[in-house]
């Protein structure tokens, strides 16, 4: 095949990555939308307080092995061995291989599940060590962790659903199921929050009746593809194997910047109430770009770059490695610049209502721009670390993951310590330590991709990037001379909050846009490598 050919062919295909993409953005963005409102629930009913503190633990457990067996390492194990045998094999091997790996994958996980309810007093004190010293927090955290814990196998069965639909091409019904954990989070929220001495319990059964109502949503399209799993428990089964071996490394690589945010948990309950809460709060608003964009972008990028490499397309494989960088930047890049300078009227605008203070809102504000440091990089780890599972290569990522954790610890302590005795912001420490050690885990990531001739640097690729720092900045400039026009956000209505906050973001985008068209950038640049 000539160059013109592979082209013309990596057009056609990254134009389908690109719809792909949009839809499962749409649907994200429907869920990120609901999870605000579901945060504004949050800071409404329970604040920054001790149960909030005590509920953001037990839902961050849990949470975080979801995303290391759902959406981390299993489904980078996964997706490249089902799409070997989709491309090589029937559907009646495919289907079975699911039945297998559903078995082997909810037996685990129900063991799991029951160590974890049963230990929950050790895990408390495990994850968030600062509680102890509080009895009443602590013992509210152990109570709410048996709640949740059920949670880590119903989304994680959920994510395996999500996989083969993924895989399929089915991508909009995964991306829209987390909508249904924001709904029941609401509900729970305004509910039954209200009516209980301790809000935080309300929430922690939403969360638990979440999983489940997830799990149920998804088995009917899995129904009409005939594959519908039926758990067998087999081992020894060679594809079960294969996952199972492509795994366990991965369980370091890809989910790494999750494990630095749960050690910024543990450290965060070290420091005085509220640490936690302001983390949560900052992070979820960092998430909002991460998973509208980022994640659906990984999200698609997957089960094409294992079609891909079993074809041998070695070209195409590079070009849409290349295409993913280039298009995540362009959203990463204004989105950090918009957060660092809005990181407060949007706290304000979403969360500053019942329960969450001024103070409270302030202190999220300094992590919220430490984490908006590393967005770029958070957002890069997502399609970049595809380029290793889609070949099957688990031990470099583990190699990267590995010095990207040691880097944070370090880094928390060269960064807490100074920030907290000074300044009495220590969190913030916690979470400029975690961008740093972002921005070092992509630096590996690209050498080794760069260095097994998977990656190719190209004039596109700097020239879209320059373009687009180029106009970040000038959007930047734009919302720090518009701040003023505002005034105190704090002494409006919530409509008028938010109306502000949006026309702010909607003339930054404008800034955005028209300084990219005029330096040179056409939509075409998005569609090719």
């Amino acid at each position: 095949m000539s160059d013109q050919q592979v082209e013309k062919k990596t057009v056609a295909k990254n134009s389908g990555l690109l719809r792909s993409s949009a839809v499962v953005g749409v649907m994200t963005m429907l869920s990120r939308v609901l999870g605000l409102a579901r945060d504004v629930c949050f800071a409404l009913f329970i604040g920054a307080g001790n149960g909030a503190d005590a509920f953001f633990v037990a839902f961050k457990i849990p949470n975080f092995l979801r995303r290391l067996f759902a959406e981390g390492a299993f489904s980078q194990a996964f997706v490249p061995v089902l799409s070997e045998y989709q491309t090589q094999h029937g559907h009646s091997a495919v289907r079975a291989l699911i039945d297998r790996v559903s078995g082997v994958l909810g037996g685990i996980l129900l063991v799991l599940t029951a160590v974890g309810i049963f230990a929950a007093p050790v895990i408390a004190a495990v994850f968030a060590p600062g509680f102890t010293v509080d009895e009443q927090k602590y013992q509210l955290t152990v109570e709410l962790i048996r709640i949740t814990f059920p949670y880590l196998f119903l989304i994680s069965m959920t994510g395996l659903a999500g996989s083969i639909l993924n895989s399929y091409g089915r991508f909009a019904v995964p991306a829209i199921t987390p909508v249904l954990l924001n709904l029941s989070l609401i509900a729970a929220a305004i509910f039954y929050a209200p009516s209980m001495e301790q809000p935080a319990f309300a929430l922690a059964w939403g969360v638990l009746v979440a999983g489940l109502v997830q799990l149920l949503f998804q088995l009917p399209f899995l129904l009409r593809l005939k594959l519908l799993p039926r758990p067998i428990w087999d081992t020894k089964d060679e594809g079960v194997r294969q996952i199972m071996t492509l795994m366990i490394p991965a369980l370091f690589g890809v989910s790494v910047s999750q494990i630095n945010l749960l050690l910024d948990t543990v450290l965060a309950s070290l420091l005085p109430t509220g640490s936690v809460s302001w983390l949560y709060y900052s992070d979820r608003l960092t998430e909002l770009p991460l998973g509208v964009f980022g994640i659906a972008v990984a999200t698609v990028i997957l089960p094409s770059l294992s079609r891909i490499h079993a074809d041998k397309g070695q070209q195409a494989f590079a070009n849409t490695l290349s295409w993913a960088t280039r298009t995540v930047l362009f959203i990463a890049l204004p989105a950090t610049a918009a957060l660092m300078v809005l990181a407060e009227p949007i706290l304000i605008a979403l969360f500053q209502y019942g329960a969450l203070t001024a103070d409270d809102v302030t202190m999220s504000s300094y992590s919220l721009r430490a984490y908006a440091l590393g967005l770029s990089a958070f957002m890069l780890i997502k399609v970049l670390a595809p380029g290793y599972y889609a070949r099957k290569d688990t031990k470099t990522p583990v190699k990267i993951g590995i010095k990207a954790m040691v880097a944070n610890m370090v880094l928390n302590i060269l960064f807490v310590a100074p920030l907290y005795y000074y300044w009495q912001i220590g969190h913030v420490g916690l979470a400029l330590a975690t961008s740093v050690a972002a921005m070092l885990n992509v630096m590996w990531l690209w050498r080794g991709l760069l260095a097994d001739q998977v990656y190719q640097w190209s004039s596109l690729f700097w020239h879209s990037v320059m373009r687009s720092v180029a106009a970040s900045i000038a959007m930047a400039v734009a919302l720090y001379a518009l701040l003023p026009v505002i005034g105190d956000m704090a002494t409006l209505a919530w409509y008028q909050r938010a109306g502000s906050v949006l026309l702010l973001c909607a003339l930054g985008a404008a800034v955005y846009l028209v300084v990219l068209a005029l330096s040179g950038a056409k939509v075409r640049h998005y569609r090719a490598a």
